[in-house]
């Protein structure tokens, strides 16, 4: 059977294959590139694509399969369209749609696809590619010339000069692409004219010009972009010629002198500037004051570090690692001190100095808080290699010479080493803080705060915050046994094959420098304890301008003011003033520095201000004088000093501070006045001679005689030491709480105590107030025919009962006619004696009646004269006398059997080891003025 001239079995075997051919046509999606970069000019419509646009399919050379119909666009507002060249090849192009413009889209970026032709002639079952990106860059065509900004420009010039730049022109360009958009010269078409143009479009004069001469001048200039296509209109530029003017600032002082506490003093009351007319769009004053010569490089307080750290609020607990030398911190006595400026203590380091802390003053509780703070004054470290200038250290004291902790300066970079201890984890962990700043070498004072939470270190340099540009991490260091040595202005170097030594000296001036562990110190308190106390103010804020701006460096050293017109910055700086807060500031000279630049309008600067330089003289102050008055002697009974509470020596103490003025009339000096708002910061009370035996004496001061003060308190054998800057008052409140107290005062002769005061940190010192406390001894044995007891020279307040301690006299009741005539002259005398005692009695009296009111908290009990009388039996009985003097013994035992209470800084187990020894001296006492016939009196409860 045939169909079609075919063989039937051939037609099926063909029919066969093309049916089981269809069942997998078009299997395979198209393939294209991932993206395309294309570049085509505005104006045209081809687009040169990298790579070519070329769709290939797996089907092929499968009809219809393996072939593509289409690529399809996706975008918005894409002018583009995509073109098959050849379907089984799958080429393709793209090209614009519409036309392109450069100046309004540089570039396009859109989305392609490819699409097979399906499964046969209809295009059914078709496959699409994935998606493509496409990128196309529109070239530009200099289309367009250069347009001067402004069709007129104006400018002046003073005759005489020679100008960088007198205005400067400006044109642009709108085509799109930079070498067509920019301006690349500029030409001046005039001929034969004095000025010339560089490519920024500034004009400035070839030589001088005369206002006679020429009084103006008409240029035309023309502007050319980078294609060389020039302005179609030119630009016209009006040059005025001005006469010669000395612009400048007139009417101010060379020399404004400062009386200290004044508080805010213009500087310049009538200064303004000259600008000779011209056109002004706008000046700018900046007014330095320079006071890096002064202390820590302006007027600071010079109070103790520990002073201003309360002042401040500072966190207590602070060690000074450079106090001033005393017997009690003699490490830093052989360093170099500079405290000639204002008693502003400064050790400087010449490369050749250290110190080693004593042990018992380095803190040993550093935590993973604590602050490191010093002033530094350094500068460039002399030499090609620079070596490390160790500020603080603590390392090894023998063998390993491990570094603990140091702070250290090395190519004007502040480094801080930390090396934590070994804890459970072996591990890298951050050990180095660097930080690199321009302060470091300057030459100038800087007050540097680090602040350690670990593993974050903060630096605070004059109260500014600076992180680290780099830290190092190391292992930690294993515990050890070795002791370590905390060194200041080098590193200690203890290793075994070297002899111990100093090493890594520093070169530089420090002061102030301390540790406070377990606390890190705040922003307010670093900013206190930092502040200048005087610079530039500005007064009457309320009556500036509008226009005027101004602002302060933190210092307030260095003054900006800016204004649009002449005559707000004029009134602006005749408001600007010099104040100094300090009650003493430093006398001396304050350099100022005045520099102006004036804007003119188009122009950067127009005219030549020339720097202004004037000085403040600050005045020495009145200088304060110190009076400490009070009594220079304290006699008090044996009683008193073994009391709980001792005696205050300086009770009537009184402190006052006058100061004289210096204007002088009719030749003579005017009286001083009394200041009332003054500050002490220490006063010292010490002990003259031999220094206090804590086995038999103290002096003390209670805890809460300071409260509510400024004021802490050191005690030692040597004396106290009150400190803390605070009023007057409050430092005479403490004094007066002072005690001293002698449990054995039968071996006191006289202890001495001498005090003085302070202002400023020693600045101005008082008088040296000496006062010596003695024992009161009793009067002078007299023989007593009719047993009348002698009255005491001095009478006193205490609190235990009355004591008469008489002796045992075997008289005869009959006495003979001689001895009548002795006892009536003797009564006679007595009578006087009693009368001298009274009178004596009553003075005695009024003058502790006085101590007593200061001392409310004492348990004292006034004495009363209103009634005083003195009962005398000539024919006492002898066994009264006895039975008395049995009472007597009785209750002066009872009396040395009371606990002696600790006031200061003794134990009540130290003062209890000698009752045996005392109360045996009493005994003895008492035995031998009874074989001796004296009689002592103890009013404490006496009528009279």
């Amino acid at each position: 059977m045939q169909l079609l001239g075919l063989p039937f079995g051939l037609f099926w075997l063909f029919w066969s294959h093309s049916s089981a051919i269809g069942g997998k046509v078009n299997k395979h999606k198209p393939w294209i590139e991932t993206s395309y970069h294309g570049v085509i000019t505005e104006n045209m419509d081809t687009v040169l694509l990298d790579p070519p646009l070329v769709a290939l399919d797996k089907d092929a050379p499968v009809p219809y399969a393996g072939e593509i119909c289409a690529f399809k666009i996706y975008g918005q507002d894409a002018p583009f369209e995509a073109v098959v060249l050849n379907r089984t090849s799958g080429e393709g192009v793209l090209r614009a749609s519409s036309p392109v413009d450069c100046e309004s889209q540089k570039e396009y970026t859109f989305i392609i696809q490819a699409y097979d032709c399906g499964a046969g002639p209809g295009g059914a079952d078709w496959k699409k590619s994935h998606k493509a990106v496409v990128h196309i860059q529109v070239n530009d065509v200099n289309e367009f010339s250069p347009v001067f900004r402004e069709p007129l420009y104006k400018a002046s010039l003073t005759e005489g000069k020679i100008y960088d730049s007198i205005l400067q022109v400006e044109a642009w360009d709108q085509d799109c692409s930079p070498q067509y958009s920019q301006i690349c010269n500029y030409e001046i078409v005039t001929a034969g004219t004095p000025f010339a143009i560089d490519r920024n479009g500034n004009i400035r004069n070839t030589e001088r010009l005369s206002f006679e001469k020429q009084q103006s001048y008409q240029i035309t200039v023309t502007a050319f972009d980078c294609g060389q296509k020039r302005a179609k209109k030119d630009a016209a530029v009006h040059i005025d010629v001005k006469p010669v003017c000395k612009p400048g600032w007139q009417g101010w002082n060379k020399r404004v002198d400062y009386e200290p506490g004044t508080g805010s003093r213009p500087l310049f009351p009538k200064m303004r500037l000259e600008t000779c007319e011209g056109p002004l769009s706008g000046v700018k004053v900046l007014v330095e004051l320079q006071t890096s010569h002064i202390g820590k490089g302006c007027d600071r307080e010079t109070y103790s570090e520990k002073s201003l750290q309360k002042l401040c609020g500072a966190a207590s607990g602070s060690t000074d690692l450079l106090p001033a030398p005393s017997p009690s911190a003699n490490w830093t006595a052989s360093l170099l001190s500079d405290s000639g400026r204002d008693n502003d203590l400064i050790y400087r380091f010449a490369g050749r100095q250290a110190a080693n802390v004593p042990d018992h003053v380095v803190p040993q509780n550093l935590t993973d808080q604590f602050t490191v703070a010093t002033w530094m004054k350094h500068g460039p470290s002399p030499g090609l290699r620079a070596e490390k200038e160790t500020i603080l250290c603590n390392s090894d004291k023998t063998e390993m010479n491990r570094h603990h902790y140091s702070l250290y300066v090395h190519n004007c970079r502040l480094v801080f080493l930390l090396r934590r201890d070994f804890i459970q984890v072996d591990a890298f962990r951050p050990a180095e803080f660097h930080w690199k700043l321009e302060q470091i070498c300057d030459k100038e004072w800087h007050y540097y705060v680090i602040n350690v939470e670990f593993p974050a270190v903060t630096l605070f340099v004059d109260g500014v915050t600076y992180e680290p540009y780099l830290v190092t991490d190391d292992w930690p260091i294993h515990t050890s046994k070795i002791d370590t040595q905390l060194t200041v202005g080098a590193c200690w170097q203890g290793g075994e094959v070297t002899p111990p030594r100093f090493t890594q000296y520093f070169r530089g001036s420090l002061s102030g420098l301390t540790i406070r562990p377990g606390r890190i110190e705040t922003q307010k308190v670093i900013s206190c304890l930092q502040a200048c106390k005087e610079g530039l103010d500005i007064n009457s804020l309320e009556s500036l301008a509008k226009d005027i701006k101004f602002h302060f460096n933190p210092a307030q050293s260095v003054l900006v003011v800016e204004g649009e017109d002449v005559d707000s910055v004029n009134t602006a700086m005749t408001k600007v003033s010099y104040i100094n807060s300090r009650q003493f500031p430093t006398p001396g000279l304050r350099r100022l520095r005045i520099t102006t630049s004036v804007q003119c309008f188009g122009e950067d600067s127009c005219l030549s201000i020339p720097d202004m330089k004037a000085v403040v003289m600050v005045l020495q102050p009145s200088e304060p004088r110190i009076t400490i008055t009070g009594s220079n002697r304290l006699v008090r009974p044996a009683g008193d000093l073994r009391a709980p509470l001792g005696v205050a020596p300086f009770k009537e103490l009184h402190i006052t501070s006058t100061i004289m003025k210096g204007d002088s009339f009719s030749g003579h000096q005017r009286a001083g006045i009394m200041e009332t708002m003054h500050n002490l910061d220490y006063c010292d009370v010490l002990v003259i001679g031999e220094e206090l035996n804590p086995r038999k004496e103290s002096l003390e001061l209670r805890h809460s005689a300071l409260l509510g003060k400024h004021l802490d308190a050191t005690n030692s054998t040597s004396g106290i030491s009150i400190y803390g800057v605070d009023s007057i008052s409050h430092y005479e409140q403490a004094l007066r709480q002072v005690r001293y107290r002698n449990w054995r005062p039968a071996s006191l002769s006289e202890r001495r105590f001498r005090l003085t005061c302070s202002e400023l940190n020693g600045r101005y010192t008082s008088n040296e107030f000496n006062i010596e406390v003695s024992l009161l001894h009793q009067s002078a044995p007299v023989e007593h025919v009719n047993h009348m007891a002698a009255n005491p020279q001095y009478m006193r307040p205490v609190h235990h009962p009355l004591m008469i301690h008489t002796f045992n006299s075997h008289m005869s009741e009959a006495a003979p006619p001689a001895a009548t005539v002795v006892i009536v002259v003797c009564i006679a005398a007595l009578v006087v004696i009693v009368v001298i005692g009274v009178y004596r009695i009553h003075a005695t009296h009024q003058e502790e009646t006085r101590d007593d009111d200061d001392e409310a908290k004492e348990p004292e009990e006034d004495w009363d004269n209103s009634a005083l009388s003195i009962t005398v039996n000539p024919m006492e009985n002898l066994k009264g006398l006895q039975a008395l003097s049995k009472v007597v013994k009785e209750g002066r035992t009872e009396e040395e059997e009371e606990d002696e209470e600790q006031v200061g800084g003794m134990s009540s187990a130290e003062s209890d080891y000698s009752d045996d020894e005392v109360e045996e001296e009493d005994r003895m006492e008492v035995k031998e003025r009874n074989r001796e016939g004296k009689l002592e009196w103890d009013s404490s409860s006496m009528k009279y």
